[in-house]
């Protein structure tokens, strides 16, 4: 059972070490922060099976999606920051990432044309996130382009993780296995938008080619 965190997803520093996770995650992907959010949900989940209700105590669900959201957005910002102003050493860093060359490449041309698509998919593939705020900011793409759809994705990973988790511990009651599957559903999300994010049609949909 998760009584285990209870000390933790019963208080409002849940929220706290959430938003640090998914803040940092853009530079370290190994963070847990998506096992951290469908962790807190499914402990509401396990709240709200008890009182026959939505929960109105910590953890919220409303809460954890806004919270895991504007932490997905500001991390992004900072990343995108940073490689804005990183200069030559970042130049050198990126050429020597292939991954984060064909994001430089392509992420102008797609922001440009509104295809901010890519931004949202790569939010769900691992080290995606941090791929495309790198890159974005490297190619000095212009933040009204990259801000709304920065925002999007991480609405919709937050949603997505919450949902998961919430009715996860709904189905499964507030257990390590209701986690467990939702955490791996996340993966498969995962690796479904990796494989979307690889594949030429879609880069060629989105650069306009």
């Amino acid at each position: 059972m998760l009584e285990s965190l209870g000390s933790l997803t019963g208080s409002p520093w849940i929220y706290a070490v959430i938003a640090v996770s998914i803040l940092l995650d853009v530079f370290l992907p190994v963070l847990p922060s998506g096992v951290l959010v469908i962790t807190a949900a499914t402990a509401a989940a396990g709240s709200a099976t008890a009182t026959g209700a939505v929960p109105r105590s910590v953890p919220d669900i409303l809460a954890l999606i806004l919270c895991a959201a504007t932490a997905s957005v500001l991390g992004d910002l900072v990343a995108y920051r940073l490689a804005w102003r990183g200069g030559d050493r970042l130049d050198r860093v990126i050429a020597r990432s292939r991954r984060l060359t064909r994001a430089q490449e392509r992420l102008g041309e797609v922001l440009a044309r509104g295809g901010g698509v890519l931004v949202v998919v790569a939010r769900f593939a691992p080290a995606g996130r941090s791929v495309v705020s790198l890159g974005a900011g490297a190619a000095h793409r212009r933040v009204r382009d990259f801000l709304p759809w920065s925002v999007l994705a991480g609405l919709a990973w937050a949603g997505y993780s919450v949902a998961l988790g919430y009715f996860g511990g709904q189905w499964l009651g507030a257990t390590w296995l209701a986690t467990a599957v939702s955490v791996g559903a996340l993966f498969v999300a995962g690796a479904g938008a990796a494989y979307l994010v690889r594949r030429p049609a879609m880069r060629g949909q989105e650069t306009g080619a």
